[in-house]
């Protein structure tokens, strides 16, 4: 079998055709979908995109793989998608970015270079195309065909109205995949980690006037009372507070959109290419993001704090072996069963420090138990780092500095690392924005959530004994 592993940056969850969004025209995608499963709740881990991709790539919560931000180390230790692909036989590819940083402690000395930012390769990752973040092959192929072209990645992207769609970046990462897959053997591994629809909000060519801004339906506005003072703090921060005017949210909606059937359609000539090849019945396609967007929703925008829309995402997989395709799963699922899954549908083990669970019962159609509640965090210390005197390597005041959301069919329970806390009542008002009062709910979501962290607490070396009969399982023989 051939593996398809796409990720596309910052896609929210409801915002493609198949998942019934009235607007957003996604073709290649719903096609993904009818062929194969769609999972409707399902939850990236965490934000922004190094923590969102750590727990994506090992299938560890961030409570136990601890990258808490851009530019926070992977360890070393980790197993991952690349060497679960490995072991399996192949040589996974990739094709764009991981931004996952290297372990310092596997650096070649204080002056590694590879140590100057965190936007590094996964380990055991080869790679067809490597678009860091300044995106310099992109740029540089845009002016070699006589562009002007600003330096800086965010320029270059909010020009992409203004040129032709065929140069997009989308369509850079495309086709250089495509110029790779022709001379592949069958038995290929491709991991194309799209940078879009992330933003600057601003698609390329005629996809920025695909959808017209009084066609786009407004956001969610924040509450009026009882909002948590972090959420306060994320309103007066210009990066993360959305459009105070509606022309102006309207037409970043109007953007975002067009980004998103943009690279859908990029993806769309990766999947004519693999049929071409006489290969579509014999490749597995995974897609997926790395975290969502609030696109205004509460009255902000990018990926941030605790409301589900910058961690419910796009969630599809396509496996021509399995039963009857075109089917719908309205269980909770993970970003972090992703790896136990491709293990699963490998035939390798799964690695012992992996905190998700295989989805292939749910891929089969079996009703098994399964979780009662999606899980994610957000650890925002990075916003605050070097602002305190109690510095690395303890400082308790940026260990509070941090969240976990438990969502399950009737609540959302949100506690806050100082202590406080939120739960809302989803079955009176699905917005997140209701208190839940009935204190044995609240009590019962916060035992869920108290639940789930004893049970996911990190067992690297816990479930063993030494001794000459070595009771319990050896983790470390898995990578």
């Amino acid at each position: 079998m051939n593996v398809l592993f796409v990720t596309l940056d910052q896609f929210r969850g409801d915002t493609l055709g198949v998942a019934g969004h009235p607007l957003v025209q996604t073709p290649t995608l719903d096609r993904i979908a009818r062929e194969g499963v769609r999972f409707s709740r399902h939850y990236s881990q965490a934000a922004p995109c190094a923590p969102g991709r750590a727990a994506l790539y090992t299938g560890t919560y961030q409570m136990n793989n601890r990258v808490v931000a851009n530019g926070t180390p992977l360890g070393a230790h980790a197993a991952s998608v690349a060497s679960v692909a490995r072991q399996a036989g192949y040589d996974p590819t990739l094709f764009g970015y991981t931004d996952q940083g290297l372990d310092p402690r596997a650096a070649e000395g204080s002056d590694d270079p590879r140590l100057d930012d965190y936007d590094g390769v996964l380990p055991g990752l080869s790679v067809g195309l490597y678009l860091p973040e300044s995106q310099a092959g992109w740029i540089q192929y845009l002016r070699a065909k006589g562009y002007d072209v600003p330096s800086g990645w965010a320029p270059a992207l909010r020009g992409e109205p203004d040129r032709h769609e065929d140069d997009s970046l989308s369509g850079f990462l495309t086709t250089r995949f495509l110029q790779w897959l022709g001379h592949q053997d069958s038995g290929w591994f491709a991991h194309l980690s799209y940078l879009r629809p992330h933003p600057p909000y601003a698609a390329a060519g005629r996809y920025a006037s695909m959808y017209d801004p009084d066609d786009v339906e407004l956001p969610i506005a924040p509450a009026d009372v009882d909002r948590h003072p972090l959420h306060e703090a994320a309103l007066s921060i210009e990066e993360s507070a959305a459009p105070t005017t509606e022309g102006a949210m309207r037409h970043l909606r109007a953007q975002y959109y067009g980004m998103i059937s943009e690279v859908d359609a990029q993806l769309g000539r990766v999947l004519r290419a693999i049929e071409d090849r006489g290969e579509w019945s014999d490749t597995v396609v995974i897609v997926t993001s790395d975290h969502g967007d609030q696109l205004g929703d509460h009255g902000l925008i990018q990926k941030l704090g605790f409301f589900p829309q910058s961690y419910h995402v796009i969630g599809l997989w396509r496996d021509p072996r399995r039963r009857a395709p075109g089917f719908t799963v309205d269980r909770f699922t993970e970003n972090v069963d992703i790896l136990p899954t491709l293990a699963d549908t490998l035939g390798v083990e799964t690695p012992a420090r992996c905190d998700g669970r295989s989805l292939v019962p749910l891929l089969d159609g079996l009703d098994v138990p399964w979780r009662s509640a999606a899980h994610y965090e957000w650890d925002y210390r990075y916003l605050f780092i070097g602002e305190t005197q109690d510095q690395w390597p303890r400082n308790r005041s940026l260990s509070r500095r941090n969240l976990a959301v438990s969502v399950s069919d009737d609540a959302a329970y949100v506690q806050f690392g100082d202590g406080s806390y939120r739960c809302f009542d989803l079955l009176a008002d699905p917005t997140w924005r209701t208190p839940c009062r009935d204190t044995a709910r609240v009590l019962a979501a916060a035992q869920e959530q108290l639940v789930w962290r004893q049970e996911h607490l990190d067992r690297d070396l816990t479930d063993m004994v030494l001794g000459r009969e070595r009771l319990g399982r050896w983790p470390l023989a898995t990578p």
